[in-house]
């Protein structure tokens, strides 16, 4: 194996991406490389990806190695710190087998993750998934004790200059399969012209599907600077103490914006402000649901998650997921059966709120299964 080429540095994985050129070796810092971040790298049409650190630790069974081998990209992980102390944005190298030489000269050698070495390292990692889960579970709990009274009380949120309320919300997150669900949802937000929140990222999502966000959450760490401008409402989500990450960045760009200091994820916080808002109905895209989405989001627990769904009930409709709905199975199999389920339910429920937008989004997902025959 032999790939030459420009480096593209990066000690944060999603500070990187968006610097990436097609073609180059993007070179990160990241232990136990999440989903989301390999992704990113992919799409940044990266050649080959070298990190300095553990890419799989096996502490977890984390998704991105697998990705990145899916995708046919050269990924060499444990090279140490002389990759970044040695390389300079655009240096010219070569990789060569586990060498990574610059001006014919060995710099680092590293671990060469084959698509059967990540296999063997995933089946070594899911034996630690109960250890990890009972760890998983006791923080969830300690931290829903200290952060109850901050979620389920009364945060202080900004009134908004869209109005939200008796309104469908659509919250936009960078979780894995977004991209997917939200292609399906593309046609609810047309019809319905639901109140658009993207959470950090999520709101360059939204834009590439050629949606315009009405509010953008998050520490702004994530999101690009033509989403921040794209004229949507801003809103900076603050620790508890009232530190704001996103705050140098936002006046640099001489934004007007929102601080709101609250615990938990920006993901929690554009669903409780919603909630708070009087929102008919929320439908989530991209979300952060399980122990492997948390532990890749560097979050030892999901208390903040755990409240916010408590709190917010009923009118979350989580769309994780909803594509996979389309890829199994035969279509032709499925209609009648969709159809004898859901008359009764649409004869029962048509004159209800807000039932309303559940059975829009049921029909709207109807049409795009009936599309496809």
């Amino acid at each position: 194996m032999e790939i030459s080429g420009r480096v593209r540095l990066g000690r944060r994985t999603k500070e990187l991406v968006p610097k990436l050129q097609p073609g180059e070796i993007a070179v990160i810092d990241h232990e136990d490389l999440d989903a989301m971040g390999a992704l990113g790298l992919i799409e940044g049409q990266a050649a080959a990806v070298l990190n300095a650190r553990c890419s799989i630790t096996g502490r977890y069974p984390n998704q991105g190695p697998k990705l990145l081998c899916e995708a046919g990209i050269v990924h060499l992980d444990n090279l140490g710190e002389a990759v970044f102390s040695e390389l300079n944005d655009g240096d010219w190298i070569t990789i060569q087998n586990r060498q990574v030489l610059l001006n014919e000269r060995v710099i680092a050698t590293g671990r060469i993750l084959t698509e059967h070495a990540v296999a063997e390292y995933m089946r070594s990692a899911a034996l630690n998934i109960d250890e990890e889960l009972s760890r998983f579970v006791d923080n969830t709990l300690a931290y829903a004790q200290q952060e109850k009274a901050l979620i389920l009380g009364r945060i202080c949120f900004p009134r908004l200059k869209a109005s939200l309320q008796g309104k469908p919300v659509v919250v936009v997150v960078r979780g894995l399969g977004y991209n997917e669900d939200l292609e399906i949802l593309s046609s609810y937000i047309q019809e319905a012209k639901p109140i658009l929140i993207g959470v950090d990222g999520g709101a360059d999502a939204l834009l590439k599907f050629g949606h315009k966000p009405h509010v953008i959450v998050g520490d702004m760490d994530s999101v690009s600077d033509e989403a921040l401008k794209c004229g949507a409402e801003l809103v900076a989500h603050a620790y508890v103490d009232g530190r704001c990450p996103g705050q140098e960045r936002l006046e640099q760009l001489q934004l007007d914006y929102h601080v709101v200091p609250a615990p938990g994820m920006s993901e929690d916080l554009a669903l409780l402000m919603a909630h708070d808002q009087g929102a008919e109905l929320i439908v989530l895209v991209g979300s952060h649901s399980n122990m492997i989405d948390f532990l890749e989001k560097g979050r030892k627990g999901m208390a903040s998650t755990f409240l916010t769904r408590m709190k917010i009930g009923p009118i979350l409709l989580d769309a994780k997921g909803v594509s996979k709905l389309y890829n199994t199975g035969s279509a032709a199999q499925l209609v009648p059966m969709v159809f004898a389920v859901a008359i009764p339910i649409l004869v029962f429920l048509a004159f209800a709120s807000p039932w309303r937008h559940f059975l829009r989004l049921l029909w709207l997902q109807l049409r795009v299964l009936i599309g496809g025959l």
